[in-house]
């Protein structure tokens, strides 16, 4: 069953933005399958660009950054119906701030190669004034945006792509590649994971605390090689293959030969190639059935460079079941993003947000909306 429900945001001058019913969203929700008993609605629709995902703790006020339009918006739900109806401007004018993360009242938002803290946030969302706490990440703007969050230790996590296809950056700069972490205050920078292409989504797991993160695989190599993968870094100073050794058995054309696999931690699990798995989140609600509690569900952005004879692939959510740190069964949560019919998706997931009552978000950067699914039941 689905609720179709839409709502789209007409911008003012005061930088409040009304709402207006939209109700060309529900021929695109319709489109969305889902397992029996679960439903889909518009939270908040033309939120352009709209990436990565960080709430408050009471979830009223949902924090959205971009990758393309240069701003970090505040969406709030001032009446409790769960779908967004005032949207503030947090920043603008900055370099493809992706990353948000919601600590202790203070939003951080991170750029291609500096952080800001935006101290209690909540009480300055009218004039909100922000101060970086770091600034010396590489300026390269090629995979340059970052997912960013804190871990159970509380350090903030943040990664560096590759800024190429495939390239050996290790000796110029340690934090090409890798996934960083932090102080809360900018301090101690430290190199966590290294050999990780492009991680845009992380979290750890609600029992052991160890990090899984997805990470996207280098292209012009085929349709069907190398894989996308969700990797296990249980603690620091795991190298995880790249440029080397993709999908832990495939050697690089170029860089392959200077160490044997073994030097490198395999993936726990391979996604399709070329699925461009972004954000993962572990389950740890009670609104969804059973076996979704305290697995992990990643949304898989969907391919750009397929040829047509192979078809575009992803464009989906995925759940993922892990047990004693191995993955042991996968299956699609929702799909419908892409028209097999055109081979074209009018949508694509990037990051989920688990929301106080159990419901999960799911932003869209083409789509330019985000999603609510719940459970009704059966």
């Amino acid at each position: 069953m689905l609720l179709l429900t839409a709502f789209a945001f007409l911008a003012c001058e005061n930088e409040q933005e009304a709402i207006v019913q939209f109700p060309e969203y529900d021929t695109l929700l319709s489109k969305i399958n889902l397992p029996e008993g679960f439903e889909i609605s518009i939270y908040a629709a033309n939120v352009l660009d709209a990436r990565s995902l960080a709430r408050t703790e009471d979830g009223k006020t949902v924090f959205v950054g971009n990758r393309r339009r240069k701003n970090v918006y505040a969406l709030t739900d001032t009446n409790g119906d769960r779908v967004a109806d005032r949207v503030d401007t947090i920043a603008k004018g900055l370099n493809m701030p992706n990353g948000v993360a919601y600590r202790n009242g203070d939003l951080y938002v991170a750029e291609v190669n500096r952080v800001h803290v935006f101290k209690d946030i909540m009480n300055q969302l009218d004039h909100p004034v922000s101060e970086v706490i770091y600034d010396a990440y590489p300026t390269d703007r090629h995979h340059g945006w970052k997912f960013i969050a804190f871990g159970p230790d509380g350090k903030l996590y943040v990664p560096v792509g590759a800024p190429c296809n495939v390239c050996n950056k290790e000796d110029e700069n340690k934090v090409y590649a890798s996934i960083t972490r932090m102080d809360a205050n900018g301090s101690n920078m430290e190199v966590f994971a290294s050999g990780v292409r492009n991680s845009v989504g992380f979290d750890w797991h609600p029992e052991t605390n160890e990090m899984w993160f997805t990470d996207n695989g280098r292209d012009m190599m085929g349709d069907d090689v190398p894989a996308c993968e969700l990797n296990h870094a249980p603690e620091a100073g795991i190298h995880f293959g790249f440029p080397f050794w993709h999908q832990g058995d495939v050697a690089d054309p170029d860089f392959g030969e200077a160490y044997p696999s073994s030097e490198f931690k395999a993936p726990a699990y391979r996604f399709e190639p070329h699925s461009a798995p972004l954000g993962l989140r572990f389950y740890r609600g009670d609104m969804f059935p059973k076996k979704y509690h305290k697995q992990a569900i990643v949304a898989q952005h969907g391919s750009w460079n397929r040829s047509t004879e192979a078809g575009h692939i992803g464009y989906q959510l995925r759940w993922i079941q892990i047990e004693n740190n191995e993955v042991v069964k996968s299956e699609i949560f929702a799909d419908g993003w892409l028209d097999k019919e055109t081979n074209e998706g009018w949508g694509k997931p990037v990051d989920i947000l688990e929301m106080p009552d159990g419901s999960i978000l799911v932003s869209d950067d083409v789509a330019h909306c985000i999603y609510r699914i719940s459970y009704q039941g059966a």
